[in-house]
């Protein structure tokens, strides 16, 4: 076995941690543009980590067969991007926060997997 479910449940922790670390960081930064600002960059940040958290959930809910796994993994994933998108309507349509600062925090909290996948090119 090269990878174990738990080194896997410690990256998807990682990175998820890291992630809530964007959001409050970006948020900061955004609140010199003002409060609105502010709560739509972290906000789409914590969108990412939400998802990104449910993803992970689905994915090591435990042992299965290659079949099931497959499943989790395609079904975490489409949670994910319900609550990203369904967040990103919410952020935008309903409470008619700023676009930029909700999609430059969705970017930021996105730029964390290349640092915790420790992707490098």
């Amino acid at each position: 076995m090269l990878n174990s479910l738990a080194s896997g449940r410690r990256l998807a922790l990682r990175m998820i941690l890291l992630q809530l670390a964007v959001a409050a960081a970006v948020g900061l930064t955004f609140l010199t543009q003002g409060r609105r600002e502010a709560w739509a960059a972290a906000a789409g940040a914590t969108l990412v980590a939400l998802g990104s958290a449910l993803l992970a959930w689905r994915t090591f809910a435990g042992l299965g067969g290659g079949g099931m796994t497959l499943w989790r993994v395609v079904s975490g994933m489409v949670l994910k991007w319900i609550v990203i998108f369904g967040g990103l309507i919410a952020i935008l349509g309903q409470w008619k926060l700023p676009p930029l600062a909700a999609i430059t925090g969705l970017v930021a909290a996105y730029a964390i997997n290349l640092l915790a996948f420790r992707f490098k090119g």
